[in-house]
């Protein structure tokens, strides 16, 4: 069967997915879960291929760190799973509630947005949280991730699939998608698939959002930055942007530059260099920042001056940017300028500086005196999340369950035409209840 005819029965299964109930989503979650603990030998297994084959093939450091699941990951999405257990049902809530009129009353129920197809690159444990956060948001999802972890997506594809439709989620509610060749096959299916989510690198965002007419939430890239004020603590400071930097360089929450106020750049740059270089982290300038870090002795330095077009940059990986500027009016600029919307930061005590920032700077993340690493849906409590989104229609920053469910408004009435109101015989008394 192809991924058209797939993705149209999925579609006609999507309703009685959404009418599963909380419990019924819940105990299949929990099945998942049970399920890939039993089967966690077989799945090291898979992935330790698959790290072999990436090995040979050149892959870089940074997407390896992507590819591994190991005991770490395993406890990652297991307690994610626990999470979106924990979780409110997400389907049903009512939104509004209005009597129009005696006998007519209106509510916006939320309920799921349907099929979603999510394309992902390098993640088996993406894989994972994706299909748990699909079930308890009550909508059906098409899987493909990328070739290079193909062994480990599948078993954990398989093992998932099977607990959950054997705790009674319809035959529909997963699919997997394989070969390259199916996503754009894919990327056709604008009548069956309401939303597609791309998570991978900037160039494969870019392909995914040129060539469907399905709506397409994500982001293309992850260039974060931390503002390091005058009025910061640079004691703290230090520990807050190795930690953006280094604590997982793959990231796309990672930060990649780093702006410093001029009054305190002589103090603070010398000693981010010398962490940078113990840490291993390559630090790139303009001419500025080199002219500062002249007399500072490290390999790890770039010499060669940054061009303005260089702050675009996302480098995943131990190498980070550096610049100064005046004062947090030109932080801000400079972010909006050269910045992904993704997740900024600012280190500063002052209060007012801060405010400035977070109202200023336009990006879905925006935070003060901490790592732009803590952008994730499992850290904001979301129960994992189906990956970031820049945009800024329906959701925005880590998407959770309240990002994968839409509305519906339920009209309840007693024989009412719209007749009797544009005659005047009857008339509208909106009332929220």
């Amino acid at each position: 069967m192809s991924i058209r005819e797939q993705a149209h029965q999925m579609k006609l299964d999507s309703n009685r997915m959404a009418a599963v109930s909380n419990t019924e989503r819940n105990a299949a979650l929990a099945a998942a879960k049970e399920a890939i603990l039993a089967h966690s030998k077989e799945i090291f297994e898979a992935n330790h291929r698959d790290l072999e084959a990436a090995e040979e093939n050149g892959v870089s450091p940074s997407v390896m760190k992507r590819l591994k699941f190991d005991e770490g990951k395993l406890a990652d999405v297991t307690a994610g799973i626990d999470q979106l257990i924990s979780l409110p049902d997400p389907i049903g809530r009512k939104l509004l509630s209005r009597e129009l009129d005696e006998g007519l009353s209106l509510y916006r129920v939320s309920v799921p947005i349907g099929v979603i197809g999510v394309i992902f690159e390098a993640r088996p444990d993406a894989l994972v949280q994706i299909s748990t956060l699909c079930i308890k948001s009550g909508n059906c999802a098409i899987l493909k991730g990328g070739k290079e972890t193909a062994n480990t997506n599948r078993i954990l594809f398989r093992v998932i699939y099977e607990a959950v439709t054997a705790a009674g989620m319809p035959e529909g509610c997963l699919m997997q998608a394989e070969s390259h060749s199916q996503i754009d096959e894919l990327l056709q299916c604008d009548k069956d698939v309401d939303l597609l989510i791309p998570r991978g690198s900037n160039a494969f965002v870019r392909y995914i959002m040129d060539h469907t007419k399905i709506p397409v939430m994500g982001h293309a890239d992850g260039v974060c930055h931390i503002y390091v004020d005058k009025d910061a603590d640079l004691a703290r400071a230090i520990p807050i942007v190795l930690d953006a930097k280094t604590q997982y360089t793959a990231a796309c929450n990672a930060v990649e530059t780093i702006l410093v106020h001029r009054g305190i750049a002589s103090e603070f740059l010398p000693v981010l260099a010398k962490s940078f270089a113990e840490a291993g982290v390559s630090l790139r300038g303009n001419y500025e920042v080199l002219d500062i870090l002249s007399s500072v002795e490290s390999e790890n330095i770039d010499r060669q001056p940054m061009e303005e077009e260089d702050f675009h940059t996302e480098y995943l990986a131990l190498t980070a940017s550096a610049k100064i500027v005046s004062g947090v009016e030109e932080a801000v600029t400079h972010i909006n300028t050269f910045g992904s919307h993704h997740t900024d930061a600012i280190l500063t005590e002052n209060a007012d500086t801060a405010e400035y920032f977070m109202q200023r700077v336009d990006s879905a993340g925006v935070y003060q005196n901490c790592s732009t690493r803590f952008a994730d849906g499992f850290r904001y409590g979301f129960g994992a999340e189906v990956g970031i989104s820049t945009s800024k229609i329906h959701a925005r920053g880590p998407v959770g369950l309240d990002g994968l469910v839409t509305y519906k408004y339920r009209l309840y009435g007693h024989g009412q035409i719209v007749g009797d109101y544009a005659s005047g015989k009857s008339q509208f008394h909106f009332k929220d209840i």
